[in-house]
């Protein structure tokens, strides 16, 4: 396991000072923050992954194409919903490939910028940075996926198998207890995690904001994806941090949780 930098990162304040209001004025841009030149930027880029290689897991192609649908996009949003009592159903890999390309898929190549290089994806992002990863877990309700925790790779078109095994278990004990039976009512849970120091190593504090919008982006983009596949979704904060990063392998501080879009039955 590894080390859990926050074990060491924790501090007490007095009562009445509250870490979000500390935290919210100091990742405010001010008008003589010095920035990083647009080459310091690039060559950083350089070193850094645009996604987690995981080269020596198994490999999984998605389908070239996307499910279709026939429903409009009003149709799609005015639909989404927040489902009460989902059950677990059958998911194909082209609709996991479907959900997972909308959410954080490329959808072009930047090659003849100067400063980033890197492909756009379907959500905006600071600087095109792209510090989010997806992983998911399906107990086997995934058609052509054993059951196990997987991440997907947006340029590859592919997802990786890390870990074999039903953990609904574990994820039932890393949600808060009003919510610990979705673990075994889901089909798909999806972990939107942040790389910060993507971000933070040219925004500073506020690339921790910015991860955090692009997570919003990504969720959003997975209830409207889900929902034009008459799936549901449900929308989960409610969860042990500190024990769901340690179950994905995360220390915590580098690499963390910060969103979960669990998905089922949506006929609700």
């Amino acid at each position: 396991m590894k080390e859990t930098c926050w074990e060491n990162a924790e501090w007490e304040t007095e009562p009445e000072v509250h870490c979000w209001e500390l935290f919210h004025e100091n990742a405010k841009t001010g008008r003589y923050d010095k920035a990083l030149t647009n080459e310091q930027v690039l060559k950083q880029m350089e070193n850094m992954y645009e996604s987690f290689p995981y080269k020596l897991k198994k490999r999984i192609q998605l389908p070239d194409s996307l499910s279709p649908t026939d429903r409009t996009f009003e149709e799609i949003i005015l639909s989404r919903k927040t489902v009460q009592e989902p059950e677990p159903v059958k998911i194909s890999l082209r609709d996991l490939r479907t959900i997972l390309h909308f959410a954080y898929g490329e959808t072009r190549d930047n090659k003849e910028d100067e400063y980033i290089k890197r492909p756009f994806r379907t959500v905006p992002s600071g600087g095109a940075l792209y510090p989010l990863e997806l992983y998911f877990f399906s107990n086997g309700h995934v058609e052509d996926l054993e059951a196990g925790l997987y991440h997907y790779s947006p340029s590859k078109n592919s997802v990786c198998l890390l870990r074999t095994g039903d953990f609904s278990d574990q994820i039932s004990s890393a949600l808060v207890e009003f919510q610990s039976n979705l673990a075994y009512q889901l089909s798909l849970f999806i972990f939107i995690t942040g790389v910060f120091q993507r971000s933070t190593f040219k925004y500073r504090d506020k690339g921790y904001r910015f991860t955090l919008f692009e997570a919003g982006h990504v969720a959003q983009n997975i209830n409207l994806a889900a929902t034009a596949l008459n799936l549901g979704v449900i929308n989960i904060g409610g969860y042990h941090d500190r024990e769901m990063d340690q179950f994905l392998g995360f220390d915590g501080l580098r690499q963390s949780t910060i969103y979960i879009n669990g998905i089922g039955s949506g006929n609700q």
